[in-house]
């Protein structure tokens, strides 16, 4: 397979990788937890079908030390005993609002709430923050069909 544009090889597509990118830094430096971050990513680009970030966002989460059996049971959290109940709040928010879409109020009132109850107001900044830029590069790379399986940890670090 192969990537229908070169979005790393043409100077928008660069610049607009630099600002995604600078984006997600922002975030990654707040009190969010890297852990949950990491699955948050996951998440949403598992549900948008994006190969490339899932692959991505796994082997990171694999070279800062989550688990397997976690990374493997991120697509069935509400039957998994492996998340804390901040880790699956913040995975039930992933889930609406990347399924924004599917419903016609958007994100519930139940789930933020949940949300809130175990982050302060910056975390769920960094949280709501970290769902809108992992869409947007979502939908890039699945609307340009970037292929998955060569990266490797660190690579854009």
């Amino acid at each position: 397979m192969e990537a229908r544009l070169n979005l790393f090889g043409n100077p928008l597509g660069t610049t607009l990788l630099q600002h995604f990118s600078a984006a997600g830094k922002a975030v990654s430096g707040s009190a969010l937890p890297a852990a949950t971050r990491d699955l948050v990513l996951l998440r949403a680009s598992q549900i948008n079908g994006c190969g490339y970030c899932t692959d991505m966002h796994v082997k990171d989460a694999a070279h800062a030390g989550e688990s397997a059996v976690r990374l493997h049971l991120v697509a069935a959290w509400r039957e998994a005993t492996v998340f804390t109940d901040a880790e699956r709040a913040a995975l039930e928010l992933t889930e609406e609002g990347t399924r924004i879409a599917d419903a016609a109020g958007g994100v519930s009132d139940e789930v933020w709430a949940n949300a809130a109850k175990h982050y302060d107001e910056e975390q769920l900044t960094a949280l709501v923050a970290t769902i809108a830029v992992i869409n947007a590069f979502n939908r890039l790379n699945v609307i340009v069909r970037q292929p998955a399986g060569d990266y490797q940890p660190g690579q854009f670090g």
